[in-house]
């Protein structure tokens, strides 16, 4: 299974249906897939070879996705890394990944010549950025390809276990795990996912976060996979996105949580005027009921949830379940098993929270480099994914939270969804965050931030007091609640509670 070939395929037979929307910026198939030739055979001409790591380090633009379709093409493994990381940080991941060449924005250029000299794996010529003058010792994008072809580049035998790409995950803390994909595994991206989403080749899709984030891959491979119109936003803006979908008549959406929220409180944000939407998918952090509810009251039949690991464990809740199953993140995809293990690792019973494990044809082969990490999380063809959860009677899975996010106060687990879904139900609150903060008591108690509606005040003790009125249990009552202007988010504009929870805990003391 050769993903390579898939442009090539529409560039001959589906040529002149339109391929990619961006900005002013609109290619048909025939012109897409002339421009990854020419990108291709320039990778080839600096002596690039199958098997090499390219790592990219540039925002959302055209450019992103020629580069991720030219080293497909010729075997070339992409590592596409946060636009939002430092130098020092890239220089990290650059050397852990063995990259052989990087292509940056002019922007980013200028921090990563820096680092230059701290990554000897990477040829001189082989440091690329866009613009016609680029930063100082840096390969000019444009010049690179200017003189180059536009027929195909040179048949490159790829098979199925070859690597497709390899994405590290977005945690904080500990030593970076650069998780591969193979050209199979990405062929099952696009077929299964775009039976799961009903995507077809007319359809529309588009995509407001970033093409670093690995489930923008949910909705960009059944795309090329089967010929669909892609628009590609330079950045999330919610009244943009709105018009973006008015205009386009787009189909297939996948947001995270805050975009969801930021569209919902848009000014122009209207039902009639999302009419053309087929499916709006929500992926990487659970959606609050409350905000669900909401969604799917304006937007009937449209909703998708996906709750997944990038390692490859992932589950559906489809369209057609919401309503009767709508505190569920579905089920386990086609040819996927799911079940839920107890400390012992033995398989619990229906209703009974424990860890969420499974194995699919979407398993990574492991960590990049690292074997040790990989017999951690992969265990007898299963993965543990440190999640907490449980299924029903109906093998739906209800995700519990995190495991490294349960609090622990006086030995007593308490998980901070539940008490996420108390404090979001109040009328001023549009996002919330709770987490566990030291106690010289107790170990550790809840605390939560809150980020509020435009425009709305509200004394902090006050809220705090609101929720802890209306929580389960005592034990989950609050300590203490503040009042943030924004989250901290990573690249996907997924919020990182740990950040948060790291500036109430000494260096060191994080359990």
């Amino acid at each position: 299974m050769n993903v390579g070939s898939l442009l090539p395929r529409h560039a001959r037979y589906r040529g002149e249906h339109l391929a990619l929307v961006c900005g002013d910026e609109r290619l048909t198939f025939a012109e897409l897939g002339a421009r990854v030739n020419r990108v291709a055979n320039a990778f080839l001409a600096l002596g690039l070879h199958k098997g090499d790591k390219l790592a990219v380090v540039m925002p959302n633009c055209i450019e992103v996705l020629e580069v991720y379709w030219a080293a497909v093409q010729i075997g070339l493994v992409l590592v596409p890394l946060s636009p939002l990381l430092r130098a020092p940080a890239l220089s990290v991941l650059l050397l852990d990944s063995h990259s052989a060449a990087v292509i940056a924005s002019r922007q980013l250029a200028e921090q990563l010549a820096t680092i230059c000299s701290t990554v000897p794996s990477i040829r001189p010529d082989c440091w690329i950025a866009m613009g016609t003058e680029p930063a100082l010792g840096f390969t000019s994008y444009e010049a690179l390809i200017a003189e180059q072809p536009t027929a195909t580049a040179s048949v490159v035998e790829i098979e199925g276990s070859h690597p497709f790409n390899i994405i590290y995950s977005s945690g904080t803390t500990g030593a970076p795990k650069g998780i591969v994909h193979t050209h199979d595994i990405r062929g099952m991206y696009c077929t299964l996912f775009a039976a799961a989403f009903r995507v077809q080749p007319e359809s529309v899709v588009l995509h407001g976060g970033s093409l670093v984030f690995n489930g923008a891959f949910a909705t960009l491979m059944p795309a090329l996979f089967l010929g669909a119109t892609y628009v590609l936003l330079e950045r999330f803006d919610a009244v943009e996105f709105i018009e973006t979908v008015e205009r386009e008549r787009v189909t297939h959406v996948m947001m995270v949580p805050s975009q969801i929220l930021a569209m919902m409180n848009a000014p122009n944000f209207s039902p009639h005027r999302l009419r053309s939407l087929e499916m709006l998918g929500s992926v990487g952090a659970p959606l609050h009921r409350e905000h669900k509810e909401r969604l799917t009251a304006a937007l009937p039949n449209v909703f998708y949830e996906l709750y997944g690991l990038t390692e490859g464990v992932i589950t559906i809740l489809d369209r057609t379940d919401v309503a009767r199953k709508p505190a569920s993140v579905g089920n386990a995809t086609v040819f996927s098993e799911l079940k839920i293990v107890g400390e012992d690792r033995k398989e619990l019973p229906p209703r009974e929270v424990g860890e969420i494990v499974g194995r699919s044809p979407f398993l990574m082969p492991g960590y990049y480099g690292r074997d040790d990490l990989t017999a951690q999380a992969i265990v007898d063809g299963w993965m543990y994914t440190g999640d907490m959860g449980f299924l029903d009677e109906d093998g739906y899975l209800y995700l519990v939270d995190r495991k490294k996010d349960l609090i622990i106060s006086g030995g007593v687990n308490i998980y901070p969804r539940d008490i996420e879904e108390v404090a979001v139900t109040h009328p001023d609150v549009l996002e919330v965050a709770v987490f566990g903060v030291p106690d010289d008591k107790w170990g550790e108690v809840p605390m939560c931030a809150v980020v509020l509606k435009h425009g709305v005040t509200i004394d902090p003790d006050a809220l705090r007091l609101w929720v802890n009125e209306r929580v389960a249990a005592r034990y989950q009552r609050l300590r203490e609640l503040v009042i943030r202007t924004e989250f901290p988010r990573n690249a996907a504009g997924k919020t990182l509670k740990r950040v948060m929870r790291d500036e109430y805990w000494p260096s060191g003391t994080q359990i």
